[in-house]
C-alpha cells in the first residue's frame, strides 16, 4: 500500500509539472507577441499632419489678411493706382523719383484719373499705389508660403500618403485649366458685349472650380490636395489682374473695376478660405478617428448645413456686386428704402435684366431680401443642429446662430450709416467668421465628435 502511493503522489507530481509548463511556455508566448497599439494607420504621420496643418492655418490667416486689405484697397480707390501685371518685377516699388513720375504719367492715361482724380498731385498717388502694391506684395508673400511648404513637405517625403494617386485632382486641373484657358482667348482686350461676357467668364469659373472640387472630394491623396490649393492661389492672381484690368481703360469711362469681376475675385478668396479650413479640420484628427467618426455622420444635419454655405455663399457674391457698384450708400434708411418696399429707382436701366446686376436700388434690395431669407433658413438649420446627439456638434451650430444674428445687425447698422469703411471691413470680416463657423458645423456633422455621457446630461 505504501509502495503504491508513493507511486501515485510521483505521478500527480508529474502531471501537474507538465501543466504547469505549458502554462508557463502559453505565458511566455502571450509575452512574447507584440500588443496592438491604438492609432497604427496614423504611425509615423503625426508630426507631418501637425506639421502641415499649422502651415495651413498660417496660409488661412494671411489669405483673411488679404481679403481684409483687399477691401481696404478698394475703399480708398486704390486698385487702378498700378496699371500693368509684372508678378515677378513688380514686387519691387519705384525707388526714385523718375520712377514715380513714370508709374504716375500711366495712371494719368487712364479713365479714372481723367474724370474723377485730376486734382491728384504725385505725394496723393503715392498714397494709393502704396495700397494697390501692398496688396500685390501679400499676395506673392502667400505664393512663397505656400510654394516652400509645399515643396519643403514633398522633397522630405512628410506628406501623408494616400490611397488613388493624382489621376482624379490631374483631370480636374486639366479640364478646368483648359476651360479657362479657352475663354480667355476668346476673351481677349476689349469685348463687344462686356457685360455678357463678365458674366459668362465669372459663371465658367465657379463652374469649373465646382467641377475640379467635385473630382478632388474623391481623392485621398495629400499630395493632391496641396497642390490644388497652391493651383487655387494661382487662379486667384490672374483672376485679380482680370479684374482689375477691366477699369484699366481709356475712352471708355470705367472708373471702378467691373462689379461682376470684383465679385468672381471675392468669391474665389472665400473657396480658397473654405478649402483651406477644411483641410485644417480634416488634419486636426488622425484618420483612424475620421474613419470611426464618419460612421456615426448626421445626414440631414450635413445636408441642410451644405445649404447653408452655398446660401451664405450666394449672399457673399450679391454683397461684392453691391460693392462694386457703392450701392450700399444708395438708400439709408430701414427697414423701407425711400420710403418704400422696392425703391423706385429698382428699374431704370435697359434692357431690364441689367438692373439685377447693376442698379443699385435693386441690388441693395435683393442683397437685403437674401440676408432676410438667409436668416430664416438658418433658423431651421440651427433648430436641427440642436438635436444632434452630440454636444461638440450642437455648440458649433449655436455658434453660427450667433454670427448670423450679429452679421445682420452689422449689415443693417452698415446700410443706416452710410458703409463707413471702418463698418464695411467689419462687416466683411465677419462674414469670413461665419463662413468658416459654417464650415466647421458641416465638418462636425460629417465626422462628430463623440461625447461622454456627463457631457450628454448636461446638454
Amino acid at each position: 500500500m505504501g509502495a503504491h502511493s508513493v507511486r501515485a503522489t510521483q505521478k500527480k507530481a508529474s502531471a501537474m509539472s507538465a501543466k504547469r509548463s505549458i502554462f508557463e511556455e502559453v505565458s511566455s508566448a502571450e509575452q512574447a507577441r507584440p500588443t496592438a497599439q491604438p492609432g497604427l494607420i496614423d504611425k509615423g504621420r503625426t508630426g507631418a499632419r501637425r506639421a502641415i496643418r499649422a502651415w495651413l492655418m498660417l496660409l488661412f490667416v494671411l489669405v483673411v489678411v488679404m481679403i481684409a486689405v483687399g477691401g481696404l484697397t478698394r475703399l480708398t480707390d486704390s486698385g487702378l493706382s498700378i496699371t500693368e501685371w509684372r508678378p515677378i518685377t513688380g514686387a519691387l516699388p519705384p525707388m526714385s523719383a523718375a520712377e514715380w513720375e513714370a508709374e504716375f504719367e500711366k495712371y494719368k492715361a487712364i479713365d479714372e484719373f481723367r474724370i474723377q482724380n485730376q486734382w491728384m498731385e504725385i505725394d496723393d498717388f503715392k498714397v494709393i499705389y502704396w495700397w494697390e502694391w501692398g496688396h500685390r506684395q501679400l499676395g506673392r508673400v502667400i505664393g512663397l508660403v505656400w510654394a516652400v511648404g509645399f515643396f519643403g513637405f514633398l522633397l522630405a517625403r512628410r506628406i501623408p500618403p494616400g490611397r488613388d494617386g493624382l489621376v482624379l485632382p490631374i483631370l480636374g486641373f486639366a479640364g478646368f485649366g483648359a476651360l479657362i484657358g479657352a475663354e480667355v482667348a476668346l476673351n481677349q482686350g476689349a469685348l463687344a458685349e462686356p457685360l455678357v461676357r463678365q458674366i459668362e467668364v465669372g459663371a465658367l469659373v465657379f463652374m469649373g472650380l465646382v467641377a475640379a472640387l467635385g473630382l478632388l472630394s474623391r481623392s485621398q491623396d495629400w499630395t493632391a490636395k496641396l497642390l490644388f490649393v497652391g493651383f487655387l492661389g494661382g487662379l486667384q492672381g490672374s483672376i485679380g489682374w482680370w479684374m482689375v484690368a477691366s477699369g484699366v481703360t481709356s475712352g471708355e469711362g470705367m472708373v471702378d473695376v467691373a462689379s461682376y469681376r470684383l465679385a468672381t475675385h471675392l468669391g474665389l478668396a472665400f473657396i480658397i478660405l473654405g478649402v483651406l479650413a477644411w483641410y485644417v479640420f480634416e488634419l486636426g484628427r488622425t484618420e483612424r478617428d475620421l474613419m470611426q467618426a464618419r460612421r456615426e455622420k448626421e445626414a440631414k444635419q450635413f445636408g441642410l448645413s451644405t445649404g447653408l454655405l452655398h446660401f451664405a455663399f450666394l449672399q457673399i457674391l450679391i454683397g461684392a456686386l453691391v460693392a462694386g457698384i457703392d450701392a450700399g450708400r444708395s438708400y439709408t434708411d430701414w427697414p423701407l428704402m425711400g420710403g418704400q418696399v422696392l425703391p423706385a429707382s429698382a428699374f431704370t436701366l435697359e434692357p431690364v435684366w441689367r438692373n439685377f446686376f447693376e442698379s443699385p436700388g435693386l441690388v441693395q434690395f435683393i442683397h437685403r431680401v437674401t440676408g432676410y431669407l438667409l436668416l430664416v433658413f438658418g433658423i431651421i438649420v440651427w433648430l436641427r443642429g440642436r438635436r444632434s446627439a452630440h454636444a461638440r456638434t450642437r455648440f458649433a451650430f449655436n455658434a453660427v446662430m450667433a454670427a448670423l444674428l450679429l452679421q445682420i445687425a452689422l449689415g443693417i447698422m452698415t446700410v443706416v450709416y452710410a458703409a463707413p469703411w471702418q463698418m464695411a471691413i467689419l462687416h466683411q470680416f465677419l462674414a469670413v467668421v461665419l463662413w468658416v463657423l459654417i464650415l466647421r458645423a458641416r465638418f462636425l456633422s460629417a465626422y462628430p465628435v463623440a461625447s461622454s455621457v456627463r457631457e450628454g446630461m448636461k446638454a
